[in-house]
C-alpha cells in the first residue's frame, strides 16, 4: 500500500501542478493581450485607402502573371501578417493563450491518477489456470 500511496501523490501533485500551469498561462496571456490592445493604436484611414488601392492593382497584376492560386497565397500571406501587428496582435495573443490553457486544463483533467479506482486498470489475471 505505501507505494500506491506514494503514486497517488505524485500525480495529484503533477495534476495540481498543471492545473496550475494553466492558470498562470490564462491570466497572464489574458493580461499581456490587454496591455498589447490597450497600446495599440488603429491604422489611420488614409493609410487604409492607399493600402486597398495598391493592393487592388497588385492583386490585378499578380493574377495576370500567376493566376488565382498565386492571388490566394499572397492574400494569405497578407492576412497571416496582419496578425502579428498592432490590435489584432492582442486577439492572436488571446486566442493563443486560450488554447495553451485549456489544453492544459484538459490534460490535467484526462490526468491518468489511479487506474484501479476508475476501472481503467488491466486485467491481471492469469486466464491459463
Amino acid at each position: 500500500m505505501g507505494t500506491d500511496g506514494h503514486k497517488h501523490s505524485w500525480h495529484t501533485r503533477l495534476q495540481a501542478r498543471l492545473y496550475l500551469g494553466g492558470a498562470v498561462i490564462l491570466l497572464a496571456g489574458l493580461g499581456i493581450s490587454a496591455l498589447v490592445y490597450l497600446a495599440a493604436g488603429d491604422v489611420s484611414e488614409s493609410a487604409q485607402t492607399y493600402e486597398f488601392e495598391e493592393s487592388k492593382q497588385s492583386l490585378r497584376d499578380l493574377e495576370v502573371y500567376g493566376g488565382t492560386a498565386n492571388v490566394l497565397a499572397v492574400e494569405f500571406m497578407r492576412w497571416f501578417g496582419g496578425l502579428w501587428h498592432g490590435r489584432p496582435l492582442a486577439s492572436t495573443l488571446a486566442c493563443l493563450t486560450l488554447l495553451l490553457s485549456c489544453g492544459l486544463f484538459f490534460i490535467a483533467y484526462r490526468w491518468p491518477f489511479d487506474r484501479e479506482s476508475d476501472g481503467r486498470a488491466e486485467d491481471k489475471t492469469d486466464d491459463a489456470g
